[in-house]
């Protein structure tokens, strides 16, 4: 995708071939700023702190951070830190598993002097496949935009909730990819943009990325999207996914359920844009899914840009007033239309990801 009309990744290696190179994601919307990732514990620090964020570019930042470790030590040893350091730093995503069990997988059985150099192929394979899967993922859903389009012709309103764009993965996004490919074709779209409390990241990271690219858009607070479903002001949902189980419950930031059940109350179709590497087949109850709980300051507080150009942050909360932070929630399966994946739109059950992803019968 684009920033100030250059094309850019992610993540990506910078000229010397070994040091990683991110956006730094907490300085958006106000600053475009990267940063250089040198060693794993850069790497889980990156992830940890969210200046990488989304459960496939996690999975990305994961392997390169593997292949940091190996630039410094490709001992058995080694390798088993590295990926213990990773695996810790956020416990919901399910890519960040994928992407270190698959490393892992690859070089444990590589002599120690063939590591390195396999390590850092292997990642730029991850992000590389990452790409190719949310390409297919936005082909996928265009038809969903544009049998809207042919049946109405007028714009098409969406609806998204938290940061499922270009930037929660390596290009193109989950539940952005098909509303970027829909602009490109020429489709006529609007796109309503939940703030996201409490980070924020629909106002300060989705918005920022749809004006880059000049997608039309509106951000609301988290609150509006119901509203806006009552009064036929949203003809498609589409959401992103950390963890999706077999049987096609939905983990995503907290605040989807509320959209699901407002979606389901007002017949809007409600969609997920879910990489095959976000299902997580050993687990059918959402419910088992571990939900992060992050720091309070995230709720008490609040950052943003102020009259005098700096960024500064604010206390909202009065003074001894607990707080909590869920991270993420759960929307049951039966409050999804549709999984739209990289081998097409599955319904949410066990049977419609199976008949997309057969070869994982025997460990559903």
């Amino acid at each position: 995708m684009k920033v100030g009309g250059a094309p850019f990744r992610t993540i990506w290696l910078a000229d010397d071939g070994e040091t990683v190179e991110i956006i730094d994601q907490t300085r958006l919307p106000h600053a475009f700023t990267t940063l250089r990732l040198e060693s794993v514990d850069h790497a889980a620090r990156a992830i940890r702190d969210m200046e990488v964020r989304g459960a496939p570019l996690i999975g990305a930042a994961a392997a390169y951070g593997v292949a940091l470790a190996m630039r410094a030590d490709t001992s058995n040893e080694a390798l088993d830190r590295a990926c213990e350091k990773l695996a810790a730093t956020r416990p919901t995503a399910i890519n960040l598993r994928w992407a270190l069990d698959d490393m892992r997988g690859v070089l444990i059985s590589l002599k120690p002097g063939q590591r390195c150099d396999a390590a850092y192929w292997r990642a730029a394979g991850i992000c590389d496949e990452d790409v190719a899967i949310n390409r297919a993922i936005g082909e996928n859903g265009l038809k969903l935009i544009s049998d809207v389009w042919r049946r109405t012709g007028a714009t098409v309103n969406l609806l998204t909730h938290c940061n499922a764009g270009w930037l929660a993965t390596v290009d193109w996004g989950t539940a952005t990819a098909p509303i970027y490919m829909a602009h490109d074709a020429g489709i006529p779209v609007h796109v309503w943009v939940d703030e996201t409390r409490p980070r924020n990241q629909g106002a300060s990271l989705t918005a920022w990325e749809l004006g880059q690219h000049g997608v039309d858009h509106t951000v609301i607070v988290d609150n509006a999207g119901g509203h806006l479903m009552q009064h036929g002001q949203v003809d498609l949902l589409i959401t992103g996914t950390d963890r999706t189980t077999a049987t096609g419950d939905v983990c995503n930031k907290i605040g989807t359920y509320l959209k699901a059940l407002a979606a389901h109350d007002n017949g809007v179709p409600f969609y997920v844009g879910l990489p095959g590497p976000t299902i997580d087949w050993t687990l059918s109850d959402g419910r088992d899914i571990p939900i992060e709980q992050r720091d309070t300051a995230e709720v008490t507080e609040i950052s943003g840009l102020a009259g005098d150009g700096k960024v500064r942050t604010v206390t909202l909360t009065p003074d001894g007033s607990a707080a909590a932070n869920f991270a993420f929630d759960v929307t049951p399966a039966r409050l999804v239309t549709g999984l739209i994946t990289e081998r097409g739109i599955a319904p949410a059950s066990r049977d419609g990801l199976l008949a997309l992803y057969p070869e994982r019968a025997a460990s559903a």
